[in-house]
């Protein structure tokens, strides 16, 4: 797409407005001025770049087919954000002279929108960045550190409550806008409450009455939910993503779905079981249950099934069901069961590895029963940071086997299976497929993966970038989500400085601080008095002589009077600025004050060594640089030029600098700082975190030969978009057959909103049908009539269709007979005979998958981009 008319119009219009404020003296003229001024410069410096990037954005495309990439996304963004200003410039050219025109407002409006353009300008220098220093063609940073802790700094002191505001979500479709601002406003009311209630009745009723003050003041929104994102720590997130496992929500989301004959929580015992080896069915494997870090315990599962098959009534099954407290209606069972079907679906569902359960996407997995009349198993594993890796990867293998050898339970004969997920549910996909290859036993037939992470590393990528604005996936969320599910994160869970503070909690809590401050005081008497005596009696001098100097060395080494002569002198010395941070504190909201983080160098070792329980790799020499295509213009080992950076500053910046230390911005730009507090955002590197068990994208090459065909769906706008770009050009490079779908205008996890309006039904819909293609892929090669159940429901408009061709098939012979031009009757019969032999309208059709609205004309099925909803700048 040229930008080049959107740089004009943007131009034209900023200087028409700029000049009619200069006219005016008021404060409002004056910061018309200023903003449309600042709008100008940064329009300036970015048309050049976004040029740039236009001429080498297919350089990192999987093909031509499927132009997806993190340059093209963040240009996509810009481009986006420009286009509002463009919008709300028109308007104010049109309205100013008006005596109905809010003045202020639309300033502010503006203002909101030039700081989100210079945080973006800010972005584009990061990503030209990774452009300069990165391999040709590979997208993620290729070394530890450097300039993915740069980029990690500059994202932990830059401002992000501009994109949390005024211009919440303005990158996504505006069917989304409203929900993400309703999330955001729920999460800031819930984040004040937070652990301030002991039930959740109470959080509940103070976070409805203190979300209006954030609904009607965008700048104070953006301010908490900057402070909210950045400093509570992972169990918070655990506990604001699982309010939709409440029963009164999943129980209305429940009856708003489509219902299903069979909806069962299932709890599997441990128990070990045979599977037969897919070489040769003679030899069997022994699968053993999930062992790491809590033991040998259940598996819990949930069956969906749109009508009830053979098995799904059986003893052996009912006897597997755990009790829910649904208020969700149930079908019962009045009919005779159907057969088996010979396709199994196996979903693993999402959440960060750290919440949600099959309940949270008990709605679009319901609907997929009906569309692909296929049993579905939901497993829900258990989560971190209580259960780390690799306990999720084990109890999802388990499951996977447990549902091989127990298919005939399920109403199906497990012919075609195929393994479904998203997010963490699409990562776990992978490395299940990966460990069934290792183990020998039966693949799935195909994996649907949506948006999934396959790079747990925090590495620097373009579209990670765009965490920075990313209401749903902030960097911040995203780092503690893997320290967490890598076992570094502390549980703290039931820790004392997370507890709950009811009054009774107020009272220990100050009781022991009052039994504190007098220990301390106590100590530093005694320190005190001692020094004295000591002084008194002549008992030793400044070089330590004496027989009393030898007593008091004596007590003063041992380790509990080290520990309060060190605890006395920082209480006697504390200084004045202590004291106003602590007031501070008090200002801000209790969550965050009572839940100060660990550094993550106290994650206890332990768990480190547990987390590489009977899950060894093969280490290949830089396996992210294998799916990075060689380039005629880059010689190896020569050195990459700079982009941005002085010549005595291209060393790795550490990420915890100080101001004069920080990258150099070109051109004397420096991006807006923010003013809350530095959160500590300490991601180490572990070598679990290259384990391919947890990032699939680094397992090597005889690894990834044994998965089966992989259907990605990515979205275009999402943080981790690059993750699916790289590894299916991994698969693509390995002779895979892979296929990389993208979606545009939507956020991370879409599928949880999958009724929310047409864009995201519309992905789901190219979800479900990846899916058939797996189940059934001779309908792909051949599609086939629609069945007669379908044209049964509309048999009235068969019957009119068929009467309207008989009467044009009479009126075709009446002019043969009287003599008129055949040729012209004999092409108008064909031309509609097409529309009577197809599925009447509104029929649906099972055999072959609908025309998909989402994707462009001519694109090839096997590597498209769905273009749902609207473009870049409309």
């Amino acid at each position: 797409m040229d930008s080049r008319p959107l740089f004009q119009t943007l131009h034209s219009l900023a200087e028409d407005n700029a000049a009619f404020f200069q006219n005016w003296a008021t404060e409002t003229s004056q910061r018309f001025v200023a903003a449309f001024t600042a709008i100008q410069e940064h329009a300036r410096y970015l048309e050049p770049l976004l040029g740039h990037f236009a001429t080498v954005y297919h350089i990192f495309d999987l093909d031509e087919d499927t132009p997806a990439n993190g340059y093209r996304s963040l240009a996509q963004t810009v481009s986006c954000c420009l286009a509002h200003i463009v919008h709300k410039s028109r308007y104010v050219a049109a309205n100013r002279g008006s005596i109905f025109f809010r003045s202020k407002h639309n300033c502010a409006e503006l203002e909101a929108y030039c700081t989100a353009l210079t945080q973006l300008r800010a972005l584009v220098y990061l990503a030209q960045r990774l452009l300069t220093h990165n391999r040709p063609g590979c997208l993620f940073h290729h070394e530890e550190g450097g300039l993915s802790e740069q980029f990690l700094h500059e994202y932990i002191t830059m401002h992000k409550g501009c994109f949390y505001g005024r211009c919440m979500g303005f990158q996504f479709a505006p069917s989304i806008r409203p929900f993400l601002q309703t999330i955001a406003i729920s999460l800031i009311s819930f984040g004040e409450n937070y652990k301030r209630h002991q039930s959740g009745l109470g959080v509940a009723a103070s976070s409805l009455f203190t979300s209006g003050k954030f609904a009607i003041d965008p700048e104070l929104r953006g301010t908490e939910f900057e402070r909210i994102t950045q400093n509570l720590d992972v169990h918070f997130w655990k506990t604001f993503w699982n309010l939709t496992e409440m029963e009164l929500l999943a129980s209305l989301a429940s009856m708003t779905s489509s219902q299903v004959q069979v909806s069962r929580a299932l709890s599997v015992p441990p128990e070990s079981f045979e599977l037969p080896l897919a070489a040769d069915p003679k030899l069997s494997v022994t699968i053993t249950p999930p062992v790491a870090h809590t033991g040998p315990g259940s598996i819990q599962m949930r069956l969906i099934s749109y009508e009830l098959r053979e098995g799904q009534d059986s003893e052996e099954l009912a006897s597997l069901v755990r009790p829910e407290g649904s208020l969700a209606l149930e079908l019962r069972w009045k009919t005779k069961p159907l057969p088996r079907s010979p396709f199994l679906v196996v979903h693993i569902h999402g959440g960060g590895f750290v919440a949600q359960t099959s309940k949270s996407h008990e709605p679009y997995l319901k609907a997929w029963a009906q569309e692909l009349d296929a049993p579905i198993l939901s497993i829900d594993y258990s989560l971190a940071p209580e259960a780390p890796f690799p306990r999720a990867l084990e109890e999802c293998f388990y499951a996977y086997c447990w549902a091989l050898k127990n298919c005939h339970l399920l109403g199906s004969t497990a012919e075609r299976v195929c393994l479904a997920g998203d997010s963490a549910g699409g990562n776990l996909c992978i490395t299940v497929s990966m460990r069934a290859a290792a183990f020998g036993i039966k693949m799935p037939d195909g994996i649907m993966a949506a948006y999934p992470v396959t790079l747990m590393q925090a590495l620097a990528s373009p579209s990670r970038l765009l965490t920075l604005l990313d209401p749903l996936l902030p960097l911040s969320v995203l780092c503690k989500c893997l320290s967490a599910y890598a076992g570094m994160d502390p549980e703290q869970s039931e820790d004392s400085a997370v507890e709950k503070l009811s009054p009774m909690n107020m009272v220990k809590r100050d009781t022991s601080l009052l039994f504190r401050d007098l220990r301390l005081s106590a100590s530093s008497f005694l320190g005190a008095l001692l020094e004295h005596t000591g002084k008194a009696n002549g008992a030793g001098g400044t070089d330590g002589s004496g027989p009393l100097s030898w007593g008091l060395r004596g007590y003063l080494g041992h380790p509990l009077a080290q520990l309060l002569s060190m605890l006395s002198r920082a209480r006697l010395f504390r200084s004045p600025a202590l004291t106003n941070v602590a007031a501070e504190s008090i200002r801000k909201s209790i969550s965050e004050a009572t839940l100060k983080p660990k550094p993550a160098s106290s994650a206890r070792e332990s768990r480190k060594s547990q987390t590489c329980h009977n899950l060894s790799y093969v280490t290949e020499p830089s396996p992210l640089d294998q799916s990075c295509p060689p380039s005629p213009s880059w010689t190896p080992g020569a050195p990459q030029p700079g982009f941005f950076l002085n010549k005595d500053k291209q060393e790795d910046a550490a990420p915890h600098r100080d101001r004069d230390q920080r990258l150099i911005f070109p051109d004397s730009f420096e991006p807006l700082r923010s003013d809350q507090a530095t959160p500590r955002l300490h991601v180490e590197l572990s070598p679990i975190f290259k384990n391919p068990f947890m990032s699939p994208l680094l397992a090597p090459d005889a690894m990834l030969e044994g998965l089966p065909p992989v259907h990605i769906v990515a979205c275009a706008l999402d943080p981790v978009l690059d993750d699916s770009v790289m590894f299916a050009r991994r698969l693509r490079a390995l002779g895979k057959p892979v296929t990389l779908r993208v979606v545009q205008d939507l956020p991370h996890g879409f599928l949880s909103l999958s009724q929310l309006c047409r864009e995201t039904r519309q992905a789901s819909t190219l979800c479900t049908e990846l899916i058939r293609k797996i189940l059934r892929p001779e309908e792909e090669a051949a599609p086939q009539p629609p069945p007669a159940a379908s044209l049964r429901k509309h048999r009235k408009l068969e019957r009119t269709c068929q009467a309207g061709a008989a009467q044009e098939n009479s009126a075709q012979s009446r002019l043969e007979g009287q003599g008129g031009p055949p040729g012209g009757s004999a092409g108008r019969v064909v031309k509609a005979a097409p529309g009577t032999q197809g599925p009447p309208a509104g029929g649906s059709s099972v055999a072959g998958p609908p025309s998909d609205p989402g994707l462009t004309n001519g694109q090839d099925t096997s590597s498209s981009v769905g273009a749902v909803g609207r473009g870049v700048g409309a």
